[in-house]
């Protein structure tokens, strides 16, 4: 199956969310949120992802995660996850009690696709409340859906393109139809090799010309079926008015910083996420924008 055929699946019968003047989305894609460890990539960044978080839910932003957003390539159990980042977990589940959380799966967490394997491990978690010393499952995402796309559906004026959304890793083959193959060569092989320095050479966001090809084809299928493509999985942000058809999130796992897109009064922009220094030498959590606002209508 070639990469168009691979990413028009996605979409077929994909669900669709208004965008609208009124609308305010923002997206996040490759958290890879681990258990704790030393290959937890997640976790360098993980007060800079809480803050984030907190911002957007008291702005009133709907969630929409790209995928890979748990590790279960390196990670077996969904459930040290969670326990590892239980507040994040916590903070997600008030988007979703809420109905402004929604979510994709990428090839990282592809057996979210499942809805077995969903209600059985994300429904709910074992959580302290108030003074009982015990354990209590609390809900966290029951009913909740995880999608291979979704589409934010212009409904400002006639003939204005919509957005599709989706994790982007079909522009790979061996992270898409091969993901069985990948997961086993990550789990078993390049995740030991990890600690000494060697980089998956199969992985879009480490190896550069991997990642170079896989944003071509995500670019060329875009301008030819004419639509606004959102994707992650390269970890390369991108946002630009020169290619009104391909833009990128990037990640939550970068060195110092995470960045997402905010989409609010039919604008998108690029946002980073820092741990910045006031004059009297004080930390605080800095909201940057990076790219200036492209119109979506």
């Amino acid at each position: 199956m070639s990469c168009a055929r691979r990413l028009n699946k996605s979409f077929e019968g994909a669900l669709r969310l208004p965008l609208n003047n009124r609308t305010r989305y923002v997206l996040i894609s490759d958290c890879h949120r681990g258990a704790g460890t030393s290959n937890d990539n997640f976790l360098k960044n993980q007060n800079l992802y809480y803050a984030a978080l907190q911002y957007y839910y008291r702005a009133g932003y709907t969630y929409i995660e790209l995928g890979d957003g748990d590790e279960l390539w390196e990670n077996r159990r969904m459930e040290q996850i969670i326990e590892t980042h239980e507040n994040v977990f916590w903070l997600l589940s008030c988007f979703h009690a809420q109905n402004r959380l929604y979510m994709l799966y990428g090839n990282h967490d592809m057996i979210k696709k499942s809805s077995r394997y969903t209600q059985k491990r994300c429904s709910a978690y074992p959580r302290y409340c108030g003074s009982n010393p015990h354990l209590e499952n609390q809900p966290l995402f029951p009913g909740l859906q995880f999608y291979s796309g979704i589409i934010l559906e212009n409904t400002v004026s006639s003939g204005a393109m919509d957005v599709y959304l989706t994790h982007g890793h079909q522009a790979d083959l061996f992270n898409s139809t091969l993901w069985r193959l990948s997961r086993f060569l990550v789990r078993y092989f390049w995740k030991p090799l990890e600690h000494y320095g060697v980089l998956d050479p199969t992985s879009a966001a480490k190896n550069y010309t991997r990642k170079h090809k896989t944003e071509q084809r995500l670019q060329n299928y875009a301008r030819r079926e004419n639509l606004i493509l959102i994707t992650g999985h390269t970890h390369r942000p991108a946002l630009s008015a020169e290619d009104p058809y391909y833009y990128n999130s990037g990640s939550c796992v970068h060195p110092r910083c995470i960045t997402c897109l905010e989409i609010e009064r039919m604008h998108i922009r690029l946002v980073k996420w820092t741990l910045a220094t006031r004059p009297d030498m004080t930390l605080y959590v800095n909201r940057e924008i990076i790219a200036d606002s492209v119109p979506l209508s």
